[in-house]
């Protein structure tokens, strides 16, 4: 029995499609339910030309020739479980009568199986498969269904939680391998196929165009570049194929925007295949990935930054901070830095320069061209290793008495006491938020409550006097340095 479910309406439309392609086929549907069984068709029926071919105009011929590369992938893996039974309920005599004296002890944890479902590539004759992380992280158990319906066992080679990039390699050889394209020549507006295993339901295929390149600071990785497409994407389409109107891979779908429903609502984001195929490559070379590391916290410039920093366009990445010992440091580069360029090629955002990075190996050199002061210069940094973990920024619960400096914004000066509560060296300088009045405008430029604001217009600030004083001289916007958590950022306000 066919285990989905419809409403009166949904089954009334899914009954009526079902039997209208039943007929259309030969014509004999429409004619029998007005003829009973008459076996003749009625004449003012017009009927194709049996000769014919499919139809010329479509992507049936590449989605043929794709199909077989597109693989479903089931991943389990076993999690232990507490009792969930509230501690009152184990100790009520009432339920020890039904269910034993030992009913009120500890439960030992359980172990439960939990299953999830995805999509995969096949990128190689080898049977290696490009995939999703999240499709298979922590997985034990790792099974392929082909296009042909074989079911193969996995073995995980490495993966990348920083990109959600899988490599896996199954068992045997000769199999069906997609053609790579290159995403850095995908174009928006170019038609764009989505393939995959939507809700399990099978292989599935969905177009729609490139609605963006390059999106970024979306919260979903670490490290983010995606291809945004309208080709309806859902749930078990992860890890699947994203490819052109040549059938050549371009991204490895990865996430929608769907606003709680969990469905597709037409935006939904692919890995470039460049940057799978380059992580793949690390994986499979190294068996881990490595990455540049510049040493720099680097952050988007907005048009009130852009006029504070003296910027002719918006454009470049602003240094909010520099890493202690780091190779940026080493180099000369300095906070309030804005990096223009980086080997010749200009930056357009602080994404694509943490991107462009993140390719590179340690040990390279790169030419930064860096505004400074309302001129330009020169810098060559050696980039070391991008450090396996880094320090989660501190949150701030300060309160206190404040006194109004800036419109909508309290601050109070920075004691010994207050910083060792915001986990900041005692020799830190500055003045700290203790309140921002969500009303004010200033609670839309990024603010935070328990910043320590060091420095107006690159002018140092040691106490609440300093900071009224260069916020009076600053005309009441001003570009601010703040400290928050131990790593420093500008704010424009």
């Amino acid at each position: 029995m066919n285990p989905m479910r419809f409403s009166r309406k949904g089954t009334g439309a899914v009954l009526a499609l079902a039997f209208g392609l039943a007929g259309g086929a030969t014509g004999y549907g429409v004619a029998r339910a007005k003829e009973g069984t008459g076996t003749h068709v009625h004449a003012s029926l017009k009927l194709a030309d049996p000769s014919e071919g499919p139809s010329k105009i479509g992507f049936a011929p590449i989605v043929k020739e794709v199909l077989p590369n597109v693989v479903n992938i089931s991943s389990s893996k076993v999690v232990r479980t507490p009792n969930q039974m509230p501690e009152g309920m184990q100790s009520d005599p009432f339920f020890q009568q039904f269910f034993g004296h030992g009913f009120g002890r500890p439960e030992i944890p359980r172990n439960q199986r939990e299953h999830s479902l995805g999509s995969g590539v096949i990128v190689s004759p080898e049977g290696y498969v490009l995939t999703n992380n999240h499709v298979v992280d922590g997985a034990t158990d790792v099974k392929v269904t082909l296009s042909d319906k074989r079911e193969l066992k996995a073995q995980i080679v490495g993966t990348d939680p920083k990109t959600d990039v899988a490599v896996l390699k199954l068992e045997g050889s000769n199999f069906p391998a997609i053609t790579l394209g290159d995403s850095s020549k995908v174009q928006v507006g170019d038609y764009a196929l989505a393939i995959g295993d939507p809700f399990g339901v099978g292989q599935t295929v969905t177009m729609g165009i490139v609605s963006a390149k390059g999106r970024g600071n979306l919260g979903i990785e670490d490290y983010e570049d995606f291809i945004q497409t309208d080709a309806p994407i859902n749930p078990g389409n992860s890890g699947g194929a994203l490819v052109n109107d040549r059938g050549e891979l371009v991204g490895i779908n990865t996430a929608i925007l769907s606003h709680g429903s969990g469905g597709n609502e037409g935006i939904g984001f692919a890995i470039p295949v460049n940057l799978a195929r380059n992580v793949m490559g690390q994986i499979l070379d190294h068996g881990k990935v490595t990455r540049g590391y510049l040493g720099v916290v680097i952050q988007p410039i907005s048009p009130a930054m852009a006029k504070q920093l003296g910027l002719s366009k918006l454009q470049g990445a602003l240094v909010g901070d520099v890493s202690s010992k780091g190779p940026a440091q080493a180099a000369g580069v300095q906070r309030g830095d804005v990096i223009l360029s980086m080997n010749g090629k200009p930056v357009n955002d602080s994404n694509e320069l943490r991107n462009t990075v993140s390719m590179m190996q340690p040990g390279e050199t790169v030419k930064l061209e860096v505004s400074r002061n309302g001129s330009t210069k020169d810098l060559n940094v050696k980039l070391g290793e991008l450090p396996l973990s880094k320090q989660d920024a501190a949150e701030s619960q300060h309160e206190g008495a404040s006194k109004d400096a800036l419109e909508g914004v309290s601050v109070e000066n920075l004691d010994a006491e207050t910083a060792a509560q915001l986990q900041l060296p005692d020799s830190t300088k500055g003045v700290v938020v203790t309140g921002i009045d969500p009303a004010s405008p200033k609670a839309e430029s990024g603010l935070q409550k328990g910043d320590v604001i060091q420095e107006v217009n690159h002018q140092p600030v040691h106490n609440v006097a300093e900071f009224e004083q260069a916020m009076r001289k600053a005309g009441g916007s001003a570009l601010l340095l703040v400290n928050r958590g131990g790593t420093t950022l500008f704010i424009a306000v």
